[in-house]
């Protein structure tokens, strides 16, 4: 067994090791205390939401929001729209949508879940295969629509989000709509990256911001560490680091929270079991690329689905690869956007420009 699939394997091992032994062990965490921040945060919307748990057949949960705006009420007679989908990306959860949930609802059922192994879904154990550990996440993905009951949507991913909701539609292309990428994780191909950067060819690369210090940081721990160990590893002082090395989530939300409540929420989702992160670190070749890069397999997507991919301009993600996927995909329906004065969380750093893109993709399929 070689050593990054040791330590997946042994990390409770790992993070209890003589290394880590002069940390705090207790972490000042709970589920019940993640339900709290949650709940704060989901009082901000204000039309019909329904919170609960979509059991699977194999009895994991998938903790599951559906909203629907209570002002429309359609005539019998008219066909239903197609329901938006939103998968958050690595170390997320629902509440990140707080700023794009309500608005996008206005005219059609808006679904978000806890991705397997994150925020309030069930954590169980992932492979240390890379293929089988997104086979793993895939599978909880179609199993969540069968009991939902959903025909087909309009599936938006965000970050790794992105990545599982392009290998969803690959293998499960008549019941996706449209495809929206938002920042996507995992489409590069390293190798070639660096050999166009080595070249002096990648101009996109160079004018990219510097990636920015919490990046660099689990960078740095994921090497010997499931990504997120250091916060569990911190003990009571948990919450200060994740307030430390995210600053920027405070301000993307201050105008409807003046207090901790999303760095709060980003703790809990993150100080749990790991087990999300786990499959993360199976599929991860580093925190930036994938061992199975996406832009290798986009082509299985079929022709005649629509594809928009959603950048941010200030993004440390290279937007390049977007550029690729409309390439390999030739003449098909594929749009690369780049929003303006957005980072990595386009979502919620230009939500009005990020719902209005949205809105607009999902008036196109009806």
């Amino acid at each position: 067994m070689d050593p990054a699939t040791a330590a997946i394997h042994t990390e409770c091992e790992t993070e209890s090791s003589p290394v880590w032994s002069w940390w705090p062990s207790w972490r000042p965490t709970s589920m019940s205390l993640l339900k709290t921040a949650e709940s704060k945060i989901l009082a901000c919307i204000q039309n019909d939401l329904w919170a609960r748990f979509v059991t699977l057949p194999n009895q994991d949960r998938i903790w599951t929001l559906t909203v629907t705006n209570k002002m429309v009420r359609k005539p019998v007679e008219q066909a239903p729209k197609t329901p938006l989908v939103m998968v958050h990306g690595f170390g997320g959860g629902v509440g990140l949508w707080i700023r794009n949930i309500e608005m996008l609802s206005r005219s059609r059922p808006v679904y978000a879940f806890d991705l397997l192994g994150f925020g309030r879904s069930s954590r169980p154990p992932f492979p240390s295969d890379a293929t089988k550990a997104e086979e793993q996440f895939v599978d909880s993905i179609e199993q969540w629509r069968q009991s939902v009951g959903l025909e087909n949507m309009i599936l938006l991913g965000h970050s790794l989000g992105g990545y599982l909701a392009t290998s969803y539609a690959i293998q499960y292309p008549s019941r996706v709509s449209h495809l929206i990428l938002v920042d996507p994780w995992g489409f590069p191909e390293q190798a070639q990256t660096q050999s166009q950067e080595d070249q002096g060819q990648g101009t996109e690369t160079v004018k990219r911001p510097p990636i920015p210090r919490w990046v660099r940081a689990i960078a740095t721990v994921v090497s010997l560490f499931n990504p997120l160990a250091v916060i569990r590893a911190a003990g009571p002082c948990g919450p200060g680091l994740v307030n430390r090395f995210r600053p920027d989530f405070k301000r993307k939300f201050e105008d409807l929270f003046d207090d901790d409540t999303m760095t709060q929420y980003i703790y809990h989702c993150n100080a749990q079991t790991p087990s999300g992160e786990v499959g993360f670190r199976a599929m991860a070749e580093s925190l930036g690329w994938a061992k199975r890069p996406m832009l290798q397999r986009v082509h299985l997507l079929p022709p005649s689905m629509p594809l928009t991919m959603l950048y941010g301009a200030r993004s440390w993600v290279d937007s390049s690869s977007g550029d690729r996927v409309v390439q390999i995909r030739n003449q098909a329906d594929t749009k690369v956007l780049l929003i303006n004065d957005a980072s990595h969380h386009v979502y919620a750093d230009q939500p009005e420009e990020f719902n209005r893109v949205v809105e607009k993709i999902c008036n196109s399929v009806n």
